[in-house]
């Protein structure tokens, strides 16, 4: 294990204290294991398994591989049940303790590719997926949703609450992702309520760090690999839009706890709301940490790049903070500090010249 996410896997475990006994024993579903999310938290049980319970986790993971992923979880997977194939054929005809749904498409490059396949896994898998589920003895299922169902608010919903209702356009190039998960919400919330199961909602503001993949698409990876492949980091807004990111051991702990400690049925921001940072200061951010990199302009050459995209995005953490005791503790630069260290020692990087 990279000594960045054995770090962070036991900062999690120590952050979340005796939360952690719950897993005791506890049989645990992970889907899409190895996507982004999934993939931490099978590093995570990993290590509550070898040095937080006296009773290690059952774990089953079932990844559908419609992204081509190269596989960073197999030394954490031993004595772990892994099947390949949609979830919904996969699901076991048994009952788990938990069950983390990280099962999705994430990156508005792939999402864009596979519309039809991201509105099936959001909702309407997951819809026939509860449906087929044994619930006889969850205690908990962690539904991702995402902080893009708020769409663009407008100033004066920023920071935004959880019961801001959206600015989100239902038939642009973003709309796949942001309406299924929006429809995956009201699924999630109708199970609950007229079912009884434990679903609770995370709703993640740009989570970043180790297992995020170098090509994946998202903007961070993107700046670390411009600067090394390029010696020069694209950007390709004005860099004026700005995010607040969060490192993955906060958002960990933070889904964890609405796992454990959520309201079926409720919907929590999980991010950091310390940091609002533009793309530019995050472009300048990078450079830093890789070595005086240049920061340019460019132009995407996926002509729906910037469509629908937000200006800002800043979570209202106090439903978060009062009901499960949720702090974030990592600054950007740090995160930064982290996530470059292992994408260099995970690929082997090295610094190029500027071209051109």
């Amino acid at each position: 294990m990279h000594n960045i996410v054995l770090e962070d896997t036991r900062n999690i475990a120590r952050n979340l204290g005796e939360h952690v006994k719950k897993f005791e024993g506890a049989k645990v579903l992970i889907t899409g294991h190895q996507g982004f999310l999934g993939a931490n938290y099978v590093a995570l049980f990993y290590t509550l398994n070898k040095e937080f319970l006296d009773k290690p986790v059952s774990l089953t993971c079932i990844d559908s591989k419609i992204v081509d992923l190269e596989d960073q979880t197999a030394e954490f997977l031993k004595g772990a049940r892994v099947l390949y194939g949609d979830a919904l054929e996969k699901l076991p005809d048994e009952s788990f303790d938990y069950i983390i749904h990280c099962a999705g498409i994430a990156s508005p490059t792939f999402y864009r590719k596979y519309p039809l396949e991201t509105i099936d896994v959001n909702a309407i898998g997951y819809w026939n997926m509860l449906h087929k589920l044994d619930a006889t003895n969850l205690k908990g299922f962690l539904y991702f949703s995402t902080s893009e169902i708020y769409g663009d608010p407008a100033a004066d919903q920023i920071p935004t609450q959880e019961d801001y209702r959206g600015n989100v356009s239902c038939t642009g190039p973003r709309a796949c992702y942001d309406e299924s998960k929006r429809l995956g919400e009201t699924i999630s919330v109708s199970f609950a309520a007229q079912k009884g199961m434990p679903i609770k909602i995370a709703r993640p503001f740009n989570v970043y760090g180790p297992f995020m993949r170098l090509g994946d698409k998202r903007v961070i990876p993107d700046f670390v690999k411009f600067a090394y492949e390029e010696g020069a980091i694209k950007m390709f807004s004005d860099g004026s839009p700005t995010r607040a990111f969060c490192y993955t051991s906060d958002a960990i702990e933070g889904f964890t706890r609405v796992l454990l400690l959520g309201e079926p049925g409720r919907s929590y921001n999980i991010g950091n709301d310390t940091q609002e940072t533009s793309m530019l200061e995050l472009a300048n951010m990078v450079s830093e940490v890789i070595g005086d990199v240049e920061v340019s302009h460019a132009k995407s050459q996926e002509k729906d790049y910037l469509t629908d995209n937000p200006q800002r995005r800043l979570p209202n953490l106090e439903r978060a903070r009062t009901e499960l005791d949720y702090r974030p503790k990592v600054n950007v630069k740090d995160g930064l500090d982290r996530i470059i260290q292992w994408y260099k020692d995970t690929y082997q990087l090295e610094k190029n010249e500027a071209v051109g």
